[in-house]
């Protein structure tokens, strides 16, 4: 019985900790955003963005055992838009849409990790 207990908890923290690495993401993917959109008049300037979620579907698909180290955000120049005559290719409508995306998957990590505390709490039967 306590083999079991052990691995549902150890499964429990893994998804804790899952929901948590994508929270960092998004609030970096938020200031990358923000940095963009500061520099939209910069010249030479070319966006960022963040890697994660590549590095997440990967951890999620293992057999193994998963190492969080490698589950973390990474910026990044894509380097995939178009410049514009300044060299700067920064687009507000497309960094307004990213900003959109960026916070309803923010809100749904918020949402999942407070549905897995209150999970936890029934569990011990907190009032």
């Amino acid at each position: 019985m306590y083999g079991l207990q052990e691995r549902k908890m150890s499964k429990m923290s893994s998804i804790v900790d899952f929901l948590e690495a994508g929270i960092r993401a998004e609030s970096l993917r938020q200031k990358a955003i923000a940095n963009n959109i500061a520099n939209l008049e910069t010249p030479g300037y070319r966006r960022i963005d963040v890697k994660f979620e590549e590095m997440l579907a990967k951890a999620l698909n293992s057999q193994g055992e998963v190492d969080l180290d490698e589950v973390v955000p990474l910026i990044h120049q894509p380097k995939q838009t178009s410049v514009n005559s300044n060299g700067n290719d920064v687009n507000l409508e497309g960094e307004i849409g990213q900003m959109v995306k960026n916070t309803l998957r923010y809100k749904a990590y918020i949402r999942l990790l407070n549905k897995k505390y209150r999970q936890i709490e029934l569990a011990m039967d907190i009032k």
